[in-house]
């Protein structure tokens, strides 16, 4: 089992109002520098938001829904400090109600 973090939000305050793009987009150009492997995903309409460990998070996200994850903490910290409108949590996968 992983630990997973992820920021989440409108799918269209990630998509269009904010310049994730650009951000993501610098950061697959920086792992490929340091030859890193990929470690994050935009995700648009999430299932994990529906599992039931998450319904007090999964409630103050507004929907459609969409959700940067990562395995990296540091990151999905960054994408908060950076977004600023964005709900924060974290999950265990795969598990009976997450698969992976």
């Amino acid at each position: 089992m992983s630990t997973y973090h992820f920021v989440a939000a409108s799918e269209r305050f990630l998509t269009e109002e904010e310049p994730l793009e650009e951000v993501l987009r610098e950061r697959v150009r920086n792992y490929g520098e340091k030859g890193k492997e990929i470690d994050f995903w935009l995700v648009r309409r999430p299932a994990f938001l529906e599992a039931p460990e998450l319904t007090t998070v999964a409630a103050a996200v507004p929907r459609p829904a969409a959700a940067v994850i990562s395995s990296d903490e540091k990151f999905i910290t960054f994408l908060k400090l950076r977004l600023e409108c964005v709900v924060t949590g974290q999950f265990e996968a795969p598990t009976a109600t997450i698969p992976d």
